[in-house]
């Protein structure tokens, strides 16, 4: 037994970067990023934008600055935000929608992550003196607490059209985008048209050790600099982590449907487990509850820990495993193994 963990489903926002991957970042051509001299940053957004469909694009340390950054600009303070009751903004920035944009959230009930535009329009407010303005529809790709689900292209569509009929604009959040292109088959600018605004994470699934990507209008993106520097997030010799979002698109795209596959098998081996319910899997997040064991989260990934497992929690009973580039297909039967032996005692 050992504490090491060998086998780290907590999230694939641990994934490392991989040897030729690190070759990359030690390689390039670097300048002033704030200034817009760096030239692997200036390749990089002119990459993104493109895949996208967007005018422009502004490289930032985080998707969570990349969220924070475009409700900024997009709102004003005491506006409000439609998005589901799942969605990061509301369970997983630190009240920065507030805190940083000074807009409010009002989270719908939708299906695994996902509302349908009968929903958004409900939510949207009558102008009225006592009303905060409904400003904005932000959706998340694929859906986080959702469970990884893909938001269907159609459903997407259904909303910006919603929104554009309403004068409202739009946001997707692209944490996980490029999962729900490999899952769906549908193009990352397919999913983001209709989409005012959008940005791709560099982390979790594709590898990086760092950013994202927010794209959009010149003149949105434009402002977003400000902000940007608001924040403290201009950055100097950036491009070596933008080589990283390079190699990651060039290298680490088609690769993430095995992370999917490797997502249903270990679905599959815990719903034989005694105890385990599993939810449906559609991209690389697993989430079980673990009430019929007895145990309680906190104490369950304790003991999981001395097996060299880890998965993350979300409630007493609900805990969550994330598939990524550094477990292959061999670590899943160990896990299903572990996470028995916890479940049964042992």
């Amino acid at each position: 037994m050992t504490d090491r963990i060998d086998i780290d489903l907590y999230s694939d926002t641990q994934s490392r970067p991989t040897k030729p991957m690190r070759a990359a970042i030690a390689a390039a051509e670097v300048g002033d990023e704030q200034q817009g001299r760096d030239p692997t940053v200036s390749k990089l957004i002119e990459r993104v934008a493109d895949l996208l469909g967007k005018e422009d694009a502004l490289f930032l340390p985080s998707g969570t600055m990349c969220n924070k950054i475009a409700l900024a600009v997009h709102c004003g303070p005491g506006d409000e935000v439609i998005c589901d009751r799942t969605s990061h903004l509301i369970n997983a920035e630190g009240g920065g929608a507030a805190a940083v944009a000074g807009v409010m959230l009002r989270g719908l009930a939708g299906e695994r992550g996902i509302f349908t535009a009968e929903q958004a329009e409900g939510a949207i407010r009558r102008e009225a003196n006592t009303a905060p303005r409904s400003r904005l529809i932000e959706i998340e790709q694929t859906a986080n607490l959702g469970g990884g689900t893909v938001w269907p292209l159609k459903a997407v569509r259904e909303i910006a059209a919603l929104a554009k009929r309403r004068n409202l604009a739009t946001h997707m959040d692209g944490a996980r985008l490029m999962n729900a292109v490999v899952a769906a088959g549908v193009s990352a600018k397919d999913f983001a048209k209709g989409m005012d605004t959008t940005w791709l994470d560099l982390t979790k699934g594709l590898g990086c050790p760092f950013g994202a990507v927010l794209a959009g209008p010149k003149p949105f993106i434009k402002e977003c600099w400000r902000w940007k520097q608001r924040l403290g997030g201009s950055m100097r010799q950036a491009g070596m982590m933008a080589a990283a979002g390079l190699y990651a698109l060039d290298h680490h795209v088609d690769r993430l449907a095995e992370d999917h596959a490797n997502a249903k098998a270990l679905a599959k081996g815990l719903s034989g487990i005694k105890g385990i319910k599993v939810d449906p899997v559609e991209t690389n997040i697993v989430f079980m509850d673990i009430a019929g064991t007895g145990l309680k989260s906190d104490a369950f990934n304790a003991q999981l820990a001395r097996h060299g497992v880890r998965l993350s929690i979300t409630s007493d009973t609900r805990m969550r495993a994330l598939t990524h580039i550094d477990i292959p297909a061999a670590a899943i039967p160990k896990a299903v193994d572990a996470i028995a032996r916890v479940a049964m005692r042992n």
